[in-house]
């Protein structure tokens, strides 16, 4: 396996100006002083001992006198041969002891990567890991273990350090020793610097204070208002709470939570607050009572900036670890960016691939917690499920023309309810998308410099920022790409990969899959690159909700185009998630004979097209043929014969673009390449990668759950479809007049409530339209996840409730407008309702109620229906805001609604021959609908109705011109064959 190389000199001193980020610390283990004990025997034996032996048994190895021509005429005999034989073993000692020092050297000093001893090989890698093992005892905790732990020094100045190899390599040592090298410069950086600029020096007069203002007909103040209003982002309320945590307020109390501050209290704020007369300064208030400004000064005197610890006010790049014990020993390591905004690196904004809101609020509510910290799993299942519910609408409005399904999809109970919550909270389409467009980009500008790809074995997503660590070293990556913490990184920083747009490519690395994260950090490990087998221990069920995630993620990802995922010994169920990508096979045998044919089809495939791996075919003139992975899910542990063989298979798949991942209950599996252990408390351990993860699980009972979702989903399943009637029907009677009516369909109108003050509006507003799409409750997690798609704190989330509450007001009996039901979640009361709960309710009453029994009623109410119709859903909804529709299906269901409402109206007139009014409702219908095939079917048999050849050939040409280079549908083309026969040669004439 290629070695990779130290970073430079010059990186390894700790850049300036940066935030040290506390990093766990390895503890050394038994194990560890056994092998340095033994390792100390060996150098002992091999440096002392052998000379010490060579010199009493064969004596010293050069001669007493330098005689060459008397050597040369002596004869050959026994003793020459024993002579000669001394000399090379005293050579092989002497070149072992030079590969130790070069060695010892290397490791001590931190800097560069070991000198080659000539002709050593082996020697030199032999002393090169009794070395290391000998010094790990004595190695900085900061090291954090080889390969995918290493968190190496930037590349350069302008970068921080990304997460590290995905190899073991040789030559380990040197790169953990100039690591920690870095971080104690770092430290001791920050040490002197806070020394040298002591508390006690800052001027008093620069520290601004705040006094927390009375309820005088407003809300409460709040420290996310006070930040939003003088910091200019509502989530540096934190930076406000750690500044006057514990301190001793005017009225003896202590401030210990965030969310509980009393009028009259006074905070001490960052030192670039801002806002006028509201920030209040001791020294230059003149405004301010002269007992207020002796609260502030006496104030002033106590916390942080009475003992030291000032630098925090001003929003410093001093650490904290505030969980931990005052002499809790942590190493520092230094960021690869500074932050967008000064302050404690917790307050940074997460990005997408960090939105694992419950670790962000203090109660997950009863959601699994497993989908909520797995943001591409949940998204890659969220939008397979959206599509599958969508399918099943298109597919029950197109089942025939007698026998309409219905619109609505089963609404999910139980653990599947809990389990779709989790997954809207939980989903980071965002993060799939960049990371998509990001893979696809590399792949297109490489292509365009006619440069292959490179093997890629994991990606770490940090930050917002994309690292991929290449197999070997590849060159400088293509723009905007950049070389990483060595040569076998290149990172994406996340601006640039928002500036990527959609290419046409293949995807390059569809492998791709999230084991778990560390330190913020997301790995995904390419299963086709592998070189081998992964191997995974541990018990069986914990294998097995690896397993199901794996899998789970695979079949549903964003990052990939065709693949197979070959599941044996669990996941039958999981098939229904991605029938055309996942299959089950019965047992090991199946699968072997599987494998054999296709490793011999792949190799004589790649050979037939020139290819040295499926890489190359990824890329250039090529790329149409996607050589996409086949990926192998083993959950039952092998025999040694099957192991064996499966080893003789994978040991040529990384090139072949197929992958292993086989269970083992023993952890000791014939031919892995690389090994892995999944414990009780979900950490995913890979001691010779430095692996230690919070492993990205998927228990038995949500897998249940999700396989539920999709079943309920699926067209087939049922002989009924979707249901017929709506979730919520409205009284559409006189005495049904709604207190508050929301209109949806088209632009964005409440009528019966006040507009609310500016500021809060739009948030307003759109936590509304979401309760209105779903009357059957709103979980508050997935309200707040919707509104604050980056995570929100609890207190800001029951502020906002509180408001909605407020504005909404009450029924006449004094029941409030906005409840919570039995499990938690927010519903509306009848009396507020939307246009699109009228629409759904008139077109329901037409069809299935009144209208069956009166025609006049029929018409009445679908003519009513139709005219609620003013446009798309939310059809001005700003910039920006309303991204939670992406998940929704009401895109899919409103067209589906309108085109049926015109439909049924086109026939309600057509009864009676009255061909205009009919296409003046389709024509109505289509403003809404105008993909919908059914409506211009009906439109051209009410148009051949009026006997009017002209404007049935004008129809059938604006149809032709709509359809582009598509062409007309079979169907459609069907129709107008039977309405209008010579349509082809007067739409041509015309055109």
């Amino acid at each position: 396996m290629p070695r990779r190389r130290s970073p430079s000199p010059s990186s390894s001193t700790a850049p300036r100006n940066r935030t040290p980020q506390p990093v766990r610390v390895r503890q050394r283990t038994f194990g560890d002083f056994v092998k340095a004990f033994l390792a100390f025997v060996a150098l002992a034996v091999l440096l002392v001992g052998v000379p010490a032996a060579l010199a009493m048994t064969a004596g010293w190895p050069f001669p007493e006198t330098f005689e060459p021509m008397e050597w040369l005429r002596q004869d050959i005999s026994v003793s020459t041969f024993l002579g000669i034989l001394t000399f090379v073993v005293w050579l092989a000692w002497a070149q072992f002891t030079a590969c130790v020092l070069v060695e010892m050297k290397a490791a001590l000093s931190g800097v560069g990567v070991p000198g080659r001893v000539p002709g050593a090989g082996p020697s030199q890698l032999l002393a090169r890991q009794l070395v290391a093992a000998l010094l790990l005892v004595g190695a900085t905790a900061a090291s954090f273990t080889p390969s995918l732990a290493q968190l190496g020094q930037t590349y350069d100045d302008n970068q921080r350090p990304t997460v590290a190899a995905a190899q073991q390599t040789p030559g380990l040592f040197a790169q953990q020793q100039e690591q920690a090298a870095g971080a104690a410069a770092a430290v001791a950086e920050q040490a002197s610097h806070t020394e040298a600029t002591p508390a006690a020096a800052k001027k008093q007069g620069d520290t601004k204070f705040y006094r927390i203002q009375p309820p005088e007909g407003r809300h409460h103040d709040s420290l996310w208002e006070i930040a939003e209003r003088h910091l200019g982002d509502g989530r540096r309320y934190k930076e406000i709470f750690e500044l006057n945590k514990d301190r001793v307020q005017p009225d003896g109390s202590r401030l210990s939570e965030a969310s509980l501050i009393r009028p009259g209290w006074i905070m001490e704020m960052p030192g670039d607050a801002r806002g006028g007369d509201l920030v209040e300064m001791p020294d230059d208030a003149p405004e301010v009572s002269p007992e207020v400004r002796q609260q502030i000064s006496d104030y002033a005197r106590t916390g942080d900036g009475a003992s030291g610890g000032g630098d925090q006010a001003q929003g410093g790049d001093q650490a904290q670890d505030s969980g931990s014990g005052g002499g809790a020993a942590h190493v520092d390591l230094p960021r690869q960016r500074p932050a967008p905004e000064t302050g404690h690196a917790d307050l940074r904004r997460p990005a997408p691939d960090q939105v694992a809101t419950p670790a962000q609020d203090s109660s997950s509510f009863g959601l699994p917690q497993a989908l909520l910290t797995a943001p591409l799993l949940a998204a890659g299942l969220l939008g397979a499920l959206g599509h599958r519910r969508r399918q099943a609408l298109w597919q029950s409005a197109f089942a025939g023309i007698g026998g309409r399904r219905g619109m609505e999809p089963p609404t999910p109970t139980g653990d599947a309810l809990d389990v779709q919550d989790a997954l809207l909270v939980g989903a980071d389409p965002e993060g799939v998308r960049l990371l998509d467009r990001s893979l696809r980009g590399l792949a297109a500008s490489l292509a365009a410099e006619s440069r292959p790809l490179p093997t890629v074995y994991a990606a770490w997503m940090s930050n917002g920022d994309l690292h991929l660590q290449l197999a070997q070293p590849s060159g400088k990556p293509p723009s905007p790409w950049q070389l990483g913490q060595d040569q076998t990184f290149w990172m994406l920083a996340r601006a640039d990969a928002e500036a990527y747009e959609d290419v046409d490519t293949a995807a390059p690395y569809p492998g791709l899959v999230s084991l778990g994260t560390m330190d913020d950090s997301r790995l995904l490990l390419n299963l086709e690159s592998v070189p081998g087998i992964v191997s995974l221990s541990g018990r069986e069920e914990d294998r097995a909700a690896v397993f199901a995630s794996v899998a789970a993620e695979l079949a549903t990802n964003g990052w990939s185009d065709r693949m197979t995922i070959t599941l044996v010994g669990f996941g039958e169920d999981l098939t229904a998630l991605a029938p055309s990508r996942l299959r089950h096979l019965d047992g090991i045998e199946a699968l072997i004979e599987t494998m054999e044919a296709e490793t011999r089809q792949r190799r004589g495939a790649l050979g037939a097209a020139g290819h040295d791996s499926v890489l190359t075919g990824r890329t250039g003139p090529a790329r149409h043929t996607r050589w996409a992975p086949h990926l192998v899910l083993l959950a039952a542990e092998p025999s040694p014969e099957d192991a064996m063989t499966l080893a003789e298979l994978a040991a040529d798949a990384g090139r072949l673009g197929i992958g292993y991942l086989v269970g083992t209950g023993s952890g000791d599996l014939p031919g892995a390449a690389w090994e892995m252990e999944i414990t009780a408390e979900g950490r995913l351990l890979a001691p010779l990668l430095g692996l230690e993860l919070d492993a990205q699980l998927l228990p038995a009972a949500q897998r249940r759950a999700v396989v539920e979702l999709f079943t309920d989903a699926d067209p087939e399943h049922g002989p009924d479809g979707p249901g017929t009637t709506p979730p919520f029907l409205v009284d559409i009677s006189e005495q049904g007049r709604p207190a508050v009516y929301a209109r949806l369909v088209g632009s964005y109108e409440i009528i019966g409530l006040e507009t609310p003050d500016g500021e809060r509006s739009a948030l307003l507003h759109e936590a509304l339209a979401l309760l209105l799409l779903h009357r059957e409750g709103v979980h508050p997690r997935v309200l707040s996840s919707a509104l604050w798609p980056r995570g929100v704190t609890d207190d800001v989330r029951e502020a906002l409730l509180d408001r909605l509450r407020d504005w909404l007001g009450t029924d006449p009996d004094g029941t409030p407008r906005l409840r919570t039901d039995d499990a938690g979640r927010l519903t509306l009361a009848k009396s507020v309702v939307s246009d699109l709960d009228v629409l759904r309710s008139l077109y329901h009453e037409a069809t299935q109620g009144k209208g069956v029994d009166s025609r006049a009623v029929r018409g009445r109410l679908l003519t009513d229906a139709l005219v609620l119709v003013r446009g798309p859903l939310l059809a001005d909804r700003p910039e920006g805001r309303y991204r939670w529709l992406t998940h929704e299906i009401v895109d899919a269901q409103l067209p589906l609604l309108v085109a049926d409402t015109g439909l049924a109206l086109a026939e309600f007139h057509m009864e009676k021959n009255r061909a205009e009014k009919a296409i003046e409702a389709l024509n109505a219908a289509l403003r809404t609908a105008p993909a919908d095939e059914r409506l211009w079917n009906e439109l051209l048999r009410a148009t051949h109705a009026l006997d009017d050849p002209e404007r049935l050939t004008a129809l059938a040409s604006d149809l032709v011109t709509r359809s582009g280079a598509r062409g007309l549908p079979p169907r459609t083309e069907a129709l107008l064959d039977e309405l209008l026969p010579t349509w082809r040669d007067a739409v041509a004439a015309a055109g």
